[in-house]
């Protein structure tokens, strides 16, 4: 039996219900964060939960769990899991049910809070397009945490796939690179890292950091013709890294064994 965390409930996934006019459903207006798990271990429980409170600091959410309660909840999913199973916790926060429009007058009596647990391979090096079609809003509130509202990446990867690729790189307003459509890329010019500095519109990713610190790599402005100059680039997230094989047919052929995935990837 496959079971979530609802509300502060475990019940079986098929029992699981949310109201149908819950704002996180009708508006996508809600967070989330997506945690690494190996066997019965979250990954960086704590540095995504204080992610999260920031998140709903910016949307002006209240999550109405503590931190104790989250961790436990996310203990007992786990629980049984064999050593080496990789699992994704997915973690989503609404704003929960209420009546018609943006900002209705009544709030929602409580947020809906929901845990999920899912398997997450390890991820296979991709090809990538820059997208054409959407770019993303570095002037948004929204770029910065995790929200619900995922239209554009959802566009962006329709793109990609499209085009014969695996994923994108997507560029801000001003052209610059932002991201792929699910995690802050790296790229390695003339021998040295970069990576999309925070006002171009990217999320400030816990993987990111760690990988800024491990490589030495320079938060920057990236216009799309630097990339053309790449030998290596790889996109990270909290689940994992994946290799960039190529950009617009164009082959990364660098060797990445040198990058200390294991080292970024612990718990």
């Amino acid at each position: 039996m496959s079971v979530v965390w609802l509300d502060g409930s475990i019940v079986d996934q098929n029992e699981a219900r949310v109201l149908v006019a819950d704002r996180g459903f009708t508006l996508a207006d809600g967070i989330f964060e997506t945690i690494k798990a190996v066997g019965s271990t979250p990954f960086w429980l704590a540095e995504h939960l204080e992610r999260l409170k920031a998140g709903a600091v910016e949307i002006g959410l209240t999550i109405p769990f503590r931190d104790d309660r989250i961790s436990d909840a996310a203990d007992r999913l786990l629980a049984g899991a064999s050593e080496d199973t990789r699992s994704a916790i997915r973690l989503t926060v609404t704003r929960g049910p209420t009546g018609r429009g943006l900002w209705p007058k009544e709030a929602a009596s409580q947020a809906t809070c929901v845990l999920t647990v899912a398997s997450s391979p390890a991820p296979l090096p991709q090809d990538f397009v820059v997208c054409r079609s959407t770019r993303r809003n570095e002037h948004s509130p929204l770029s910065r945490i995790k929200s619900l509202g995922y239209g554009d990446n959802i566009l962006a990867r329709r793109e990609a796939i499209d085009r014969g690729a695996d994923d994108a790189i997507m560029l801000n307003t001003q052209g610059h690179v932002a991201c792929a459509t699910v995690g802050n890329v790296f790229f390695r010019i003339e021998g040295a890292w970069v990576t999309p500095q925070r006002a171009d519109g990217i999320l400030p990713g816990l993987a990111r950091r760690r990988f800024i610190a491990e490589l030495g790599a320079v938060e920057r402005s990236i216009s799309s013709d630097m990339i053309r100059k790449s030998d290596a680039g790889f996109v990270c997230n909290s689940l994992g890294f994946t290799q960039i094989k190529s950009i617009d047919g164009r082959a990364l052929p660098g060797d990445l064994s040198a990058i200390p995935v294991q080292a970024v990837y612990s718990p």
